[in-house]
This record gives structure tokens, C-alpha cells and sequence, in this order.
């Protein structure tokens, strides 16, 4: 059944501005904040594991912690964004995120650090990606592909950014005082930028971009599309799942563990730092490329040539011993992760429609948190016992491996006069 925001309008009134650009633009900028912020976690990590002593595993269970539960709540977030919108949703992620970085300048225990981050800032996370992404395909029919590569942009921007101005900030004050500097910035800017979300062009009188357009290259969706419990009981979707878990997997691991490799190989923290920069800096470019690529060779295709990138990076990571390589990494590492994050929720838009994409997304961001949830406590285990990230880099090339093995029997639609039935994908 159509949601009230979802009705067919009879009469619009084509605007001098269509309003999905502003949505677009304000998903972007909420992704830097939220992304950038999160991402700051491998430069904190030093300095607490400096100050309390606690070993790599235990700190980085604390990042896991974040992961799970942002898994678990991304579910019935998923289903509270189908129902009641993204602007609400991304107001309580703000307030959660602020208050989470708020609260992690003062921790003294391992305890706290598990509640602060692993709990309040997981909450937070659980909304920071799946309301932006389930909305902006039912802004645009024409151009989706595009448009979620430039939203999802942002979290490549926010990458770029915030892990050097955070290292910055430690270097000029200590770690506590920039956590407070980064809570007073996720607080204000990500509520300030929800409020210019709307959850459907119906909301104000519009139409999608490109509703009346057929024929278009990239897919074409009904806005009804399939129901949640027919997505659920098909292969297509668990092979999503498991594609979504293996590439997180890795993609987790590296953001975490990169930065303290580095300087693991006596690279500085600010040079460290920088590959981090140069991870973000190289998705922006791959979350767009591979965006428009889908529209036009097929969201497949896409999707594979980003695991690909990844891996032939990640055995690159095994063999780089000086800055020059790392930073080489670092880059096709980047446009590997970056073509990723739009091509997965455009699989699952081309797959099983649009009416439950929210909840359907939840429980692919499940499966994606989980991965990313594990990563770095294997890997953090690994380092442990071996005293190396050699082993859980060769893990990572594995796992990079049977995701595109589980990609293979994907199957790609064409659109049929702007109609596919997702059905078909079962």
C-alpha cells in the first residue's frame, strides 16, 4: 500500500527549482559531518591507548560495539524512515552523535568507552546512512545513479577533512578537548541540515526528476516496487547481504587499522592521518565515476569493478613499506570504497523497488555493520597475537575475493518502458 507521502499526484505545478537538489545537497553535507566525525576514531586511538594503557583489542571492541549496535537499530530505523521520513530520523541521530562525542572527552574506563561510544554513538550511526539513501531515489528517476554518488560524496569529503583537522586539534590542545570540538560540530551542523530533508516530492507539490522520462539508461523503478517480505525470501537479497558483510568487512578494517599501521612502519601521525585524507580525498572521485557508471554500463558491472579496485589494493597494502606506497594505496583503495557506497543501495533499488526500500536497506545495513563490526576485532586480535597487520591485511584480499565470487550471480535487469518487476530477481 502507498505510505501517505508516496500518493500519485494528479496536478503539479512544475517548479522554478526542483527541490531534489536541495534534498541531495543536504544529505551531502550531513554525510561529511556524520562520516568525518565517525571516521575520526583511528587518530583518538593512540592517544587513549597512551593515556589508559588498554590493549589494541579491547579499544577497537569499543568501534565493534558501535557497529553491532548500529546494526541492530538500522533495522527499525530503515522502517521509521519508510513511515515517518528522513528529517526526523537524522534530528535524533544529530542529537545522539553530538552528545556521544560530548560525553567521550570525559571517559576514565574501559566501561565508559564501551557505553559512550559502543552504545550512545552507535545509536547515532544507525540513522547516518540508510534515511539518506532510501530518500534520494524517490526524488529521482532519471540520474539516480549520479545523484547518489554526489550525496554519498560526502562521506569521502568528511574523510578528507576531519581525521587531520582532529589530529591538528590533538596536537594544539590534547585528545579530550577536541572530542568536545567535534561533539559541538556533529551536534549543531547535522539538526541544522535535517531540517531542509523532505522524505517525497509529494510532500511539496512535485514530481521525481525525470517521472514522465522513459528509456533512460540507468534503472527505472516503480515507486510501489515489491513487498519486504517477498525481498526477504529471495536469494538475490541474502547474496546482497553477503556481498554488503564481505566488502565492510574490509573496507572496516582499513579505516580503523591504516593509520596505526602506518606509523607502526614509523610514518608520522600527521602523515598517517593524510592516507586517511587521500582514502577520502579518492572516494569522492569513485563515489561519482562509479555513480554515473551504473547508469550507464549496469549496477553489476559497477559493483564488481569496485571489489576488484579493492583488492588488487589490498595486496598492494601487503607489500607497501614506505609513505609513497601507502599513499598509492590509499588512493585506489579510495575509488574502490568510494564506488562502492552508492552502487549498494542502487542494487537494492533496482532489485525490489522503492515502497519498502527502507526497511530492506535496514536489514542490508545489518548485514553491512556486521562486517564492519568484525573487521577490526579480528584484525585487533590479529595484530595482537602476531604483532603485525600483515595477517589480517591477507585475510581482508580473501574476503575481497569471495565477494566478487557472490557477486557473479547477481542478476542484472534492463528496464521495460520504465517498469521492472522485482519479482524477477527471485
Amino acid at each position: 500500500m502507498f505510505k501517505r507521502d508516496d500518493l500519485p499526484l494528479t496536478k503539479t505545478k512544475k517548479p522554478r527549482i526542483f527541490y531534489g537538489w536541495f534534498v541531495v545537497l543536504a544529505a551531502f553535507f550531513i554525510m561529511v559531518v556524520i562520516w568525518g566525525t565517525y571516521y575520526t576514531f583511528g587518530v583518538f586511538f593512540k592517544p587513549m591507548l597512551t593515556e589508559f594503557g588498554w590493549t589494541r583489542a579491547a579499544t577497537s571492541g569499543a568501534f565493534t560495539l558501535a557497529m553491532l549496535v548500529n546494526s541492530l537499530f538500522a533495522i527499525a530505523i530503515g522502517r521509521l524512515t519508510d513511515r515517518f521520513g528522513p528529517r526526523l530520523v537524522l534530528t535524533g541521530c544529530g542529537l545522539f552523535l553530538g552528545s556521544g562525542y560530548l560525553l567521550m572527552s570525559q571517559i576514565t574506563t574501559i566501561w565508559q568507552l564501551y557505553l559512550i561510544y559502543g552504545v550512545i554513538i552507535g545509536i547515532g550511526m544507525s540513522a547516518s546512512f540508510i534515511p539518506l539513501m532510501s530518500t534520494i531515489p524517490r526524488w529521482f528517476v532519471k540520474r539516480r545513479g549520479i545523484v547518489s554518488g554526489i550525496a554519498v560524496s560526502g562521506i569521502g569529503v568528511g574523510t578528507m577533512i576531519m581525521p587531520p583537522v582532529a589530529s591538528w586539534l590533538i596536537s594544539i590542545y590534547d585528545w579530550r578537548t577536541s572530542y568536545i570540538i567535534v561533539g559541538i560540530i556533529a551536534l549543531t551542523l547535522i539538526i541544522l541540515a535535517a531540517q531542509f530533508l523532505r522524505h517525497h516530492p509529494g510532500q511539496i507539490g512535485q514530481l521525481p526528476y525525470g517521472e514522465n522520462e522513459v528509456n533512460q539508461p540507468g534503472p527505472s523503478l516503480e515507486a510501489t516496487g515489491g513487498s519486504f517480505q517477498k525481498a526477504i525470501h529471495s536469494r538475490q537479497f541474502w547474496l546482497l547481504c553477503a556481498i554488503l558483510l564481505c566488502f565492510a568487512f574490509c573496507e572496516y578494517t582499513i579505516l580503523v587499522y591504516i593509520a596505526p599501521h602506518a606509523t607502526e612502519l614509523g610514518i608520522s601521525a600527521a602523515s598517517a592521518a593524510n592516507i586517511l585524507a587521500i582514502i577520502g580525498g579518492a572516494s569522492i572521485a569513485g563515489r561519482i565515476v562509479l555513480g554515473s557508471a551504473a547508469d550507464k554500463m549496469g549496477t553489476k558491472p559497477a559493483l564488481i569493478f569496485a571489489y576488484t579496485l579493492m583488492v588488487v589494493a589490498l595486496v598492494w597494502l601487503i607489500a607497501a613499506k614506505e609513505l609513497w606506497m601507502l599513499y598509492l594505496f590509499a588512493a585506489i583503495f579510495g575509488l574502490a570504497y568510494g564506488g562502492f557506497i552508492p552502487i549498494g543501495p542502487l542494487m537494492a533499488a533496482e532489485l525490489f523497488g522503492l515502497s519498502s526500500i527502507g526497511a530492506i536497506m535496514g536489514i542490508g545495513g545489518f548485514a553491512y555493520t556486521m562486517g564492519g563490526a568484525f573487521g577490526p576485532l579480528a584484525s585487533g586480535r590479529i595484530f595482537d597475537v602476531t604483532g603485525s597487520y600483515q595477517l589480517a591485511f591477507l585475510v581482508c584480499v580473501a574476503v575481497g575475493i569471495l565477494g566478487i565470487i557472490l557477486a557473479l550471480p547477481l542478476k542484472q535487469r534492463a528496464s521495460e518502458g520504465g517498469k521492472n518487476d522485482p519479482e524477477r530477481s527471485t
